[in-house]
């Protein structure tokens, strides 16, 4: 399997390009050459693996044993700190939840985080290379990478995190400063949340030639590549709870969006034949995919708004490119004049045409923080279901959307651990206090509570400046603490 550009498809590298770079060399995303067809046959084969053997099987179909043979495959997908299943399925009335949170730092990302980063501790060894993680986190991307990079504990392998002051929760925060390793540098920036997106870019665009950098946010291949694997998963396993014939019938999914990742691993998947039906986001008030879905109108609004669902805070969702690669059946010069424009105007109309191929596949429903702590609660009350605020806001978008009483799927993508503030808001301090005294609450993240911080690295925001130029600062600043950290190695 080769790896080509969304803007370009004369592009072609190997895997280890693709994960090793993060954004294309034009500037658009990775996408495989191909996706390879899945048939009804394979998939009743598929049902019968455990989930690390299911993500090893797929993986194989994108990662050739060339680059990375069997043994090494099966030691980066592992799922050491996960209970068996490693994603459990629970019923909440008539919708499944998948609880994919169930990992290390208590949320979705280690599902894919921790393979993604043991691929580039592979192949910086085997080039005996000194590679630099560049990660931005409006939550939970950041303390997963950080808790990857750290249990890594290669030399070759450092990672410089940043999170938006006072954007995130105080259990996320003290997931990033309270991590003691000397590959870990952390940075919080004055700045909304994908404020520093534009600096990691341009960083990775011109990386110095005797360094190696690369980004493990979502735009990076593997992610979605990862993220395919639990769609799989959760349908086969819907699948056997409801005595379906395996393709009979197709699973709608409700998630909560930001940047489109997991999203995107969803519509990869389909398009390989997964029997997936609607694919469904549940967004807060920063609701740029929400408007793109109904409207057709991808416009970057000028202010971040504060939320109790601060992980999906997102202004310009990258994995929105993806989308339009695979939505116009991979046409590169219309998906290129596309993303030109939203880079030069932060804005994109989709014809008629486009937003009703578009509603063929998605659906989403905008939850304010109101809806969500009712959500929290009335499935509280009524299963005795406790949910963190970004699980809420899909449990929303699927009650809005219409699917009390019918079977589809919910993807729970956080632990409520992580969430005391907005949790407490929903079902009360008593609530929360039974909560967090009970076995539900991880006796790690207790532990984790009780470590001293360290204070983070400070990007300030000089309000002379233009955004802009405050980026272009922070960019250097970021540049900088690098430097450091190849000079001390």
């Amino acid at each position: 399997m080769r790896y080509t550009s969304t803007r370009n498809r004369t592009i072609s590298c190997t895997f280890e390009e693709a994960i090793c770079s993060g954004y294309a060399p034009d500037g658009g995303l990775f996408v495989p050459e191909t996706l390879p067809a899945v048939s009804v046959a394979t998939l009743k084969e598929w049902a019968k693996l455990d989930f690390a053997q299911l993500a090893q099987t797929v993986l194989r179909l994108f990662v050739s044993e060339s680059e990375v043979s069997a043994q090494e495959l099966s030691q980066i997908v592992t799922y050491e700190g996960f209970a068996p299943p490693v994603i459990p399925i629970q019923r909440v009335g008539s919708l499944y939840v998948a609880e994919l949170f169930h990992g290390p730092t208590f949320c979705f990302k280690d599902l894919g985080m921790r393979a993604v980063v043991r691929f580039l501790s592979l192949f910086a060894t085997k080039r005996r290379q000194r590679m630099t993680l560049l990660v931005s986190t409006t939550g939970d991307t950041g303390p997963a990478a950080v808790q990857a990079v750290s249990d890594a504990r290669n030399p070759w392998l450092t990672i410089l995190v940043h999170y938006p002051a006072g954007q995130i929760s105080s259990f996320q925060r003290k997931q990033l400063t309270t991590t003691d390793s000397p590959h870990v540098h952390v940075v919080a920036f004055e700045g909304g949340g994908d404020d520093m997106d534009r600096p990691i870019k341009n960083m990775l665009k011109s990386a110095p030639s005797s360094s190696h950098w690369t980004g493990v946010n979502s735009y990076n291949i593997g992610r979605p590549l990862m993220q395919m694997i639990h769609y799989i998963w959760t349908y086969l396993r819907v699948a056997g709870q409801e005595e379906w014939e395996i393709g009979q019938q197709t699973l709608d999914i409700i998630l909560p969006t930001g940047a489109m990742g997991n999203l995107a691993g969803g519509y990869m998947a389909k398009k390989m034949g997964i029997p997936l039906g609607k694919l469904c986001s549940g967004v807060n008030v920063n609701d740029i995919t929400h408007r793109v879905m109904q409207t057709g109108a991808f416009h970057s609004s000028p202010f971040m708004l504060k939320t109790l669902s601060e992980a999906i805070n997102i202004q310009i969702p990258y994995n929105f490119e993806r989308i339009l690669f695979y939505l116009t059946e991979q046409d590169d010069q219309l998906v290129r004049e596309w993303m030109t424009q939203v880079e030069t105007t932060q804005k994109l109309d989709l014809s008629t045409e486009w937003l009703e191929q578009l509603q063929q596949v998605f659906d989403s429903a905008r939850i304010s923080d109101k809806a969500m702590c009712t959500t929290t609660r009335q499935v509280w009350k009524e299963h005795h279901y406790l949910m963190d605020p970004h699980t809420a806001v899909a449990m929303g978008a699927a009650e809005t959307l219409g699917y009390s009483g019918k079977i589809a799927a919910v993807f729970a993508t956080a632990s409520p651990c992580k969430f005391e503030e907005s949790v407490t808001m929903a079902v009360g301090k008593d609530t929360w206090d039974m909560f967090a005294q009970s076995d539900q609450f991880p006796a790690t993240a207790r532990a984790m509570l009780l470590r001293n911080e360290r204070p983070p690295t400070i990007y300030r925001n000089d309000r002379s400046l233009s955004l802009y130029e405050n980026q272009r600062k922070w960019e250097e600043q970021a540049r900088q603490i690098i430097a450091t950290f190849e000079n001390d190695a």
